[in-house]
């Protein structure tokens, strides 16, 4: 299969197909419904560039708060590295402050946020705070911000990872509780008086998922290189499984359009590892 790189932070540009990454990408900007006030968090490319691709598409009444500068729907030449960019700013139709977008999520005026994690567990539980637990880590990892708070209201959350596969990130327990899924050791969200819906949609690449009525992960599509058996090894819990699993839908060209557009560095690549990276789909569209 042909490709061809643009010399941009190491972008392929699949001449007769598209990539996983992009794949990826559409599939989590296919969770945002029009209409909808979506939010990322810091250090989020896959879900930031999602963001812009679901509002060029799908999604052109959504309002889109960029993570770190709490931009209002900009409209950026391109997604920077870090989301601290101030290129995130152009053209952008307001900028909350740091205390006027935790208001509105707290009140319940954000309808969906992304999230992932070092960690996920069946509930959707992330970790983003430290492997091994506290107060002696393995390792320490960034820290939730303010996300353990606001995943507590937010309407809906589209849950992430890319690395499914390694075995080690959908786990039966989280080592810390970092944001909230549906259910917790302290309960469930009914009981514990949480506004929010909680996790939605898990995106990895190995497949989409929803989440049960009991509030558990069920496995719905895999990518067509990835078998059930496959999604099951790589899981550290029973994981539910449709009746009719199938194939993620394919992009369109106009979705593949708008991720090429949006994204020209690739930073969405940057989450992915190297033998993801090769994985190429097709025929072109």
């Amino acid at each position: 299969m042909s490709a061809q790189t643009d010399g941009r932070a190491g972008a392929v540009r699949s001449t007769d197909g598209w990539t996983l990454d992009e794949w990826f990408v559409v599939a989590l900007a296919r969770t945002v419904a029009d209409g909808e006030v979506v939010f990322h968090g810091f250090a989020s490319p896959c879900a930031q560039v999602a963001m812009h691709v679901a509002r060029r598409t799908h999604a052109p009444g959504s309002l889109l708060v960029e993570g770190a500068t709490y931009a209002v729907n900009p409209e950026p030449a391109f997604v920077p590295p870090t989301s601290n960019d101030l290129a995130l700013h152009r053209d952008a139709v307001y900028r909350m402050r740091f205390e006027e977008f935790f208001d509105a999520a707290c009140r319940g005026a954000v309808d969906r946020m992304f999230l992932s994690g070092g960690q996920i567990d069946a509930y959707g539980n992330t970790n983003v705070t430290a492997i091994g637990g506290m107060p002696h880590p393995k390792i320490k990892l960034g820290g939730g911000g303010g996300g353990a708070n606001i995943s507590a209201t937010i309407g809906a959350l589209t849950v992430w990872t890319t690395r499914h596969g390694s075995g080690r990130t959908l786990v039966e327990t989280v080592d810390f509780l970092t944001d909230l899924g549906h259910v917790t050791p302290a309960g469930t969200r009914a009981e514990l008086g949480h506004t929010g819906g909680g996790p939605q949609w898990l995106v990895t690449e190995l497949g989409v998922l929803d989440y049960t009525a009991d509030g558990r992960a069920r496995l719905l599509a895999t990518f067509p290189d990835v078998t059930v058996a496959q999604v099951e090894k790589a899981t550290g819990f029973a994981l539910a499984v449709a009746d009719d699993v199938g194939t993620v839908p394919e992009p369109t060209p106009a979705e593949l359009a708008a991720v090429r557009d949006v994204d020209p560095l690739g930073v969405r690549r940057l989450e992915f590892g190297p033998s993801d990276l090769a994985r190429h789909f097709g025929p072109a569209a």
